[in-house]
């Protein structure tokens, strides 16, 4: 007795049973975390010092380098790099795919702490680090502004209310305030008043880092009381500062006033940011303020959920928003969710639209009600079992799991179509529904088992892979795997048992005008099958060839179709980093950054963004958010970045480089454009001189565009050469030399004051005048330690203004580094950008100590590239074995699987027509092909089996008779699967670029596939029936038997009826 006989004999049961899986699963589905792709993140940690002052190489070598000799000794640390510019070093460590981000903490934090020692004594403060990778984008930005209060008012609401409540937030790793103004007291001196009264910065310095402390005092206890003891030790504005007593001269004091003044200023006066609203803002809503911002740059931790960190921000906003004063305007600039949003929407319709194509295939083919019914109640209850044991899993819906679940519609389809067929078929002969549910279910139970079986063993590699691939694959091959396993269930219960109820057979005096035509249609078709599989058979040897030609055009198609990564994601976001020329200041690149800005406002696509100035002085960063599509954008927002392009190219002095934000970003490092090519070198000034032409020459490549580099060594340099011998005549030190200029001219943070909210900084400088000319340098005095006398700086130095030198140092792995990146042309594919760079690097013959490796994304795509043969070959592998165990056979394997040339042969040829590349998504719909396909052969051969077994048929006459009795099922099941993809293949929504590659590859392959495998696996069965007849023939002669067996060694298999 079969399993589903019990079930059959059970129907309260196995309705109970469905309704169960039913319920959960739709109490469930609700539940289910909402993002784009797959959880892929990389354990990344920034960990960021500040010295104000410093150069790019003071920061590489006193901070980044102690660091990164600590960090090195991490374990599981698969990359380390850093970018040292003006005062600040930042170095992002990422970590292998296994390694817990909690426990790398740990490790960083005790590497900074070994390495505390070999720091510069004046840090501000110790380094830190945060959970997040520098190189992805903020997934929310806010500007904050107002009408009437000053910048520094603003910031102070923004960075003590609002970033600190939104950081406390479950999923935010870290809220970073752009263009900040955070306020500060600025003691602005002047040296020629100092000079005359005898005083020099560094003794000004001395006394202001004890005019205001925030100490410890004490507390007075009494018989009766007690009495906590306070003092007004700290000055918390500008005004105060002016009355300190600095010195005293010939009895009299000399205040702050008398050699400067103090104001209340931003902390860095080179941060600046500002907010604009586009021509493509919404007419209502909360619109930016054009102009001045603090913008909030809201960063993830890695791992967590996008969509679910966004709706917990947007729904605490209000609380947050209220207290601040009404003054203070707060706007959302990006939104990365919108998009992701929108997009699992247009995929949840596509299922839904999937779901009504299929069952008007059925209905098409059945021209039965009930009949077309119970397979389409197996879709639903398939899906929401799946969704359920997604959700104890921790799966979420997102573009790849709803694919796979589109996908598996024809699945779940196909499995209650062959049972549904079957049993019908035996209706159709005669027989009472309840004994055709019997005698069918126990016919093609093996039959649904070995195609459920074989079409999961297509996953298993994928199972067990690693790197980003690996987790790309994972969650989508384990949904089809819940589904495939799920409607197995239901196909061999809930479907035979409706079928014993509900299906009746149906006199052709009942039949209407509808169900005749179709009826004629398909006898047409299944009579010119008859005829091209009779031609097929007399020429058995042009058919075979014609096989033969196709696993030729197989392997010839996959050697020459462009190679991709990942398709390129439209997600509403554009990214923007602006750059001028090395000796620009940073007031000449705020105007440009303005003139770029107004022209970016006027593309009717832009609906709001943000323009700041970058890490260093000649650099900008441009945020930029799209309209929706749903609200009329038609063009793409790589369509968009050509449009600006052009437009901001006669903007005099600056160059603005421009990607398409995406979902899945491989890498620590942030770059201009979207690839990286990265060239180290042991030695500085070798790779300063090489990078420059590896440049030119990738520039003159057609497969990339915007090619751009991080290399910033050319520019303006005042060096102050010391003569020692005149210095030391003074008892000056170069130590004190270099204080002194710090106080002038680093933003020195000489003193500290607290509040209850926040701490800030007294800044020590000359007046902001002096600071514009290298003359300055003639102005400044020093004391001498052994006269007590001002000393002009002049006499002992010698300035030189023609040089040049470092606005950054970059290190990848402890060696200095230069990161070229780029775009792709237009029309090619990243595997031939790769292969031309690495031809381009070999002919220019470069040192052998210069290495050039790839970066991020583009390093991923050099992994999966390189493990794509291996992974189809496996996943046929895991298939062929499976059939095997289940056939008990070394052939029949064969002759299924023989279905599989012709379906690549059709993906690849449709995705090349279609203009796509062999994308990861791509390769997904081939890998399924695999699984797909050969179900026409397993069930031809499970027929043409039972026919040679039970009939005594010649294989040729087995197989002829099973191809035309299993025609029908063929047909409706490949149909299923084909509209399964076609809304995949033809999506125009949100996201729909990210599904069309795995639509298109399907779509083809099973058309291709179809229209050869009718024909050719018969054949092949012919001749692998001849083969394995001629071995045993062979064998049986070498071992002397006198009577080979001449019959076809089946596997003793369930009974199929005829």
């Amino acid at each position: 007795m079969s399993l589903s006989a019990t079930f059959i004999r059970r129907p309260i049961g196995t309705s109970l049973l469905a309704l169960a899986i039913f319920l959960v699963g739709a109490a469930v589905w609700p539940l289910l975390p909402v993002a784009s792709l797959p959880q892929v993140d990389f354990p990344t940690i920034l960990v960021s010092a500040n010295l104000p002052g410093g150069s790019p190489e003071t920061m590489a070598s006193t901070v980044a380098q102690p660091l990164e000799r600590q960090f090195s000794q991490i374990p599981g640390l698969a990359q380390m790099s850093s970018e040292n510019t003006q005062g600040q070093t930042q170095i992002t460590l990422q970590f292998e795919l296994s390694r817990n981000i909690d426990g790398a903490a740990l490790d960083v934090q005790t590497a900074i702490n070994a390495a505390a020692g070999q720091l510069p004594a004046n840090l501000p403060s110790p380094p830190r680090f945060r959970k997040i990778n520098p190189a992805d984008f903020s997934i929310l930005q806010l500007a904050v502004q107002s009408d009437t209060l000053p910048l520094t008012t603003v910031n102070e609401y923004a960075d003590t209310i609002l970033a600190q409540q939104i950081s406390q937030l479950d999923g935010v790793g870290q809220v970073i305030v752009f263009g900040p103004q955070k306020p500060a007291v600025r003691l602005q001196l002047d040296p020629a008043r100092l000079a005359a009264l005898g005083l020099s910065l560094e003794a000004v310095r001395g006394v202001v880092t004890t005019a205001t402390v925030s100490q410890a005092k004490g507390s007075i206890n009494g018989v009766h009381q007690s009495f906590t003891v306070d003092t007004n030790d700290q000055i918390l504005s500008a005004e105060p500062w002016n009355d300190v007593v600095l010195a005293y001269r010939n009895g009299a004091p000399i205040r702050v006033r008398d050699v400067g003044r103090a104001v209340t200023g931003p902390e860095d006066v080179t941060q600046v940011a500002w907010a604009f609203a586009g021509a493509g803002a919404p007419a209502a809503g909360t619109n930016p303020i054009d102009g001045r911002a603090i913008v909030l740059g809201v960063f993830k931790v890695p791992g967590a959920n996008v969509v679910d960190t966004v709706e917990r921000i947007r729904a605490a906003l209000p609380r947050f928003e209220a207290a601040l004063p009404p003054a203070v305007h707060v706007s959302v600039l990006v939104d990365r969710t919108q998009n992701i949003s929108a997009s699992v929407e247009d995929v949840e319709f596509t299922l839904l639209l999937t779901i009504a194509l299929v069952v008007m295939v059925i209905f098409v083919f059945l021209r039965n009600v009930p009949a077309t019914l119970i397979p389409g109640v197996a879709v639903p209850l398939a899906l929401l079992g799946t969704a359920a044991v997604m959700y104890l899993l921790g799966f979420s819906l997102d573009n790849l799991s709803l694919m796979a679940l589109t996908i598996s519609v024809g699945f779940v389809v196909d499995d209650a179509i062959v049972m549904l067929e079957n049993i019908y078929r035996h209706i159709e002969d005669g027989m009472r529904p309840m004994e055709a549910a019997m005698k069918g279910a126990g016919e093609i139970g093996f039959t649904i088992v070995s195609i459920s079986v074989s079409l999961v063993a297509v996953f298993i590699p994928l199972l067990l892979m690693g790197g980003i691939v690996g987790r790309l694959f994972r969650e989508f091959a384990i949904t089809v795997t819940l589904a495939i396993g799920v409607s197995l269930l239901v196909s061999l219960t809930l479907t035979p048992m409706l079928c014993s109820r509900f299906i009746r057979p149906v006199r052709p005096e009942e039949h209407g005008r509808v169900f005749r035509f179709f009826e004629r249609g398909f006898d047409a078709l299944a009579r010119g099958y008859r005829r091209g599989l009779l031609l097929a058979l007399r020429h058995e040897g042009a058919t075979l060839g014609v096989f033969l030609l196709t696993i030729a055009a197989t392997v010839a198609l996959f050697v020459v179709i462009p190679k991709g990564f990942f398709p390129q994601q439209d997600t509403g976001f554009i990214s923007g980093f602006a750059e001028s020329a090395q000796d620009s200041s940073s007031a000449a690149m705020n105007r440009r950054l303005l003139q770029l800005a107004e022209i970016i406002g006027r593309d009717p696509d832009v609906a709001a963004y943000s323009v700041r100035n970058g890490s260093t002085f000649n650099t900008g960063r441009v945020a930029i958010s799209l309209r929706p599509k749903a609200e009329g954008r038609t063009e793409s927002a790589d369509q968009v970045i050509r449009r600006l392009r052009q437009a901001t190219a006669h903007v005099e002095g600056v160059r603005l480089f421009m990607q398409a934000g995406q979902d899945i970003n491989v890498g620590g490092r942030s770059s201009r454009t979207q690839y990286q090519y990265t060239l180290t070198d042991t030695d500085l000034q070798e790779l300063d001189a090489w990078a420059p032409r590896v440049l030119a020459r990738l520039r003159q490549l057609p497969e990339l565009a915007d090619v751009a580099t991080d290399q910033q060594n050319d520019a303006p340099l005042a060096t102050v050469t010391i003569d020692r011998a005149r210095a030391a005549a003074f008892g000056i030190s170069p130590a004190l030399i270099d204080a002194t200029l710090n106080d002038a001219i680093g933003q020195r943070q000489v003193a500290q004051y607290f509040t209850q909210t926040n701490s800030y900084h007294v800044i020590l400088e000359v007046a902001p005048a002096l600071q514009q000319d290298a003359a300055l340098f003639e102005r400044l005095y020093l004391t001498s330690p052994s006269s007590g006398q001002n000393v002009p700086l002049s006499s002992m130095v010698r300035v030189d203004t023609h040089r040049t030198g470092f606005l950054s140092i970059n290190h990848q792995g402890q060696f200095p580094a230069v990161t070229l990146s780029f775009n792709l042309a237009p029309g090619a594919a990243l595997g031939e950008a790769v292969q031309a760079i690495q031809k381009a690097q070999a002919e220019m013959g470069v040192p052998v100590t210069l290495r050039g490796t790839f970066q991020g994304t583009a390093q991923a795509f050099q992994s999966s590239l390189a493990s794509q043969p291996y992974l189809i070959t496996a996943a046929i592998i895991a298939v062929y074995i499976v059939l095997g165990l289940l056939y008990e056979s070394y052939i029949h394997p064969l002759t299924i699987l023989s279905t599989l040339p012709s379906a690549g042969v059709g993906a690849l040829l449709i995705l090349m027509a279609g203009g796509y590349d062999l994308s990861v998504i791509a390769l997904i719909g081939i890998i399924l092909l695999i699984g797909i396909v050969k179900k026409n052969g397993i069930m031809m051969v499970d027929f043409a089996i039972h026919a040679e077994r039970q009939q005594g048929l010649a294989p040729r006459q087995a197989i002829y008779q099973a191809c035309l009795l299993r025609f029908r099922p063929i047909m409706m099941t490949t149909m299923c699967t084909l509209f399964a993809g076609l809304p995949l293949m033809l999506g125009t929504g949100a996201g729909s670029e990210l599904r069309r590659p795995l639509g298109y590859a399907m779509v083809g392959g099973l058309i291709f596939s179809q229209a050869m495998t009718l024909f050719t696996t018969p054949v092949v069965y012919i001749y692998l029936d001849r083969a394995h007849q001629w071995y045993a023939r062979r064998r049986a002669a070498r071992s002397g038997a006198v009577n080979p067996p001449l019959g076809p060694a089946n596997p003793p298999a369930p009974v199929p009826g005829p």
